[in-house]
């Protein structure tokens, strides 16, 4: 399954990055990984991954961003932005935060939590550079996968 999701991303010139685990990351040759707070510090991330693409989740926190930005994270991720039915919202992020961050640094940032085609514009015209989007692609009642994605253009 692995393989063909990494071909997949390969054929489409996307970035395979794997969540929560550097060492799958590694096993699998993926692009890089993402790190929770509660998972692996960077810092032994990158022992295990070298050069590969490490980003952070900083959540709705100036504060974790200034130290994934000192650590050298290649992206940090904000949110939630949105109420999500894929994870329970722990932390709300406003796009102020993506505001003040663009001023500390020019690392890319990432938005999360509830992004959909109609709240997304926003969140790209308030400086966030990627978005994270899962349960409108993936358990949408009304469009199938190919579909929601379209609806995003």
């Amino acid at each position: 399954m692995e393989k063909k999701i990494k071909n997949i991303c390969k054929k489409n010139n996307v970035k395979f990055i794997i969540n929560d685990d550097p060492l799958l990351a590694l096993k699998l040759d993926a692009d890089g990984c993402h790190l929770g707070q509660k998972d692996m510090n960077i810092k032994t991330a990158k022992k295990i991954l070298g050069k590969k693409i490490i980003g952070i989740t900083c959540h709705n926190s100036l504060n974790l961003a200034k130290k994934a930005i000192k650590a050298k994270a290649d992206y940090i991720a904000f949110g939630a932005f949105n109420q999500s039915k894929t994870k329970k919202t722990k932390y709300v992020a406003s796009v102020k935060i993506l505001n003040k961050v663009k001023k500390l640094t020019k690392i890319p940032t990432v938005a999360i939590g509830g992004i959909n085609a109609v709240n997304y514009k926003n969140l790209l015209l308030n400086n966030a550079n990627f978005l994270a989007i899962s349960g409108y692609i993936w358990k949408n009642k009304k469009y199938k996968p190919l579909q929601a994605v379209e609806r995003l253009k």
